[in-house]
């Protein structure tokens, strides 16, 4: 196992997270799929893997709370160091900015930003060590244009871009890079919600939602040795949205 990188995705239990989760895994990697409270389900992510011939194992804690994120990521760490990060957690709870209320501001912001910091600062020493390393954060194609409904969403995405920049130019001589990819209407539990297929159509020019296997594709690449020049960056996946 000492070759074999270790990779973290958190909310990999989701659509786009255990897209990510298996194609890492096919990939060569040893994934820790994360999963906020339900085990279960990223268990099931895990089984798939291992079936399919990978190396995965199952963690949960909430990114939100920096207590039992430390606690859960000094566990992991005694293993040895996680060399690629992919912070996926997000979560969305929608109203107009007009009729919003602050718990709803915070919690989606606490999840999608703090989370990466909780979650991202702990592995930054032991990976910058090993002088490699990848780290990439899901975003959303709101943070690039903004979407009605979604300020909390949306400034919370696009904190991590700021975020993510500023870390490239911290870590990018230990050979470590850091990116965001910014998913425009990807099939799923969370695109079916909001976007019927009609509206599809009058807002993505590729007149189609994106497959989360395809977003793992960009994750993947971004995570790969090929990918080492690029940091810093944030890539829409977006089917030409903007």
């Amino acid at each position: 196992m000492s070759g074999q990188r270790r990779a973290l995705v958190t909310g990999g239990s989701g659509d786009i997270g255990g897209a990510i989760c298996r194609r890492l895994a096919a990939d060569g990697a040893h994934v820790i799929v994360h999963a906020n409270a339900n085990l279960a389900r990223a268990q099931a992510v895990v089984e798939a893997i291992i079936e399919a011939g990978g190396s995965a194992q199952a963690v949960a804690f909430d990114v939100a709370d920096a207590n039992a994120t430390s606690a859960a990521l000094e566990i992991l760490l005694a293993d040895g160091p996680v060399q690629i990060v992919v912070n996926n957690a997000g979560i969305h709870d929608d109203a107009p900015m007009a009729g919003m209320d602050v718990e709803r501001w915070k919690r989606v912001i606490d999840v999608s930003l703090h989370g990466f910091f909780h979650v991202t600062q702990p592995l930054l020493l032991p990976m910058a060590r090993t002088r490699w390393g990848r780290i990439v954060s899901v975003s959303s194609v709101a943070a690039v244009l903004g979407n009605r409904g979604q300020t909390n969403y949306a400034a919370a995405k696009a904190a991590l871009h700021g975020a993510s920049k500023s870390l490239a130019r911290e870590m990018a001589s230990r050979g470590i890079s850091v990116n965001v990819v910014a998913p425009g209407v990807i099939e799923g539990q969370m695109a079916a919600e909001a976007f019927p297929p009609e509206m599809i159509k009058q807002a993505v020019p590729a007149a189609r939602a994106g497959k989360p296997e395809e977003v793992a594709a960009l994750v993947a690449f971004l995570c790969s040795d090929a990918a080492g020049y690029i940091n810093g960056q944030v890539i829409g996946i977006n089917g030409g949205m903007g």
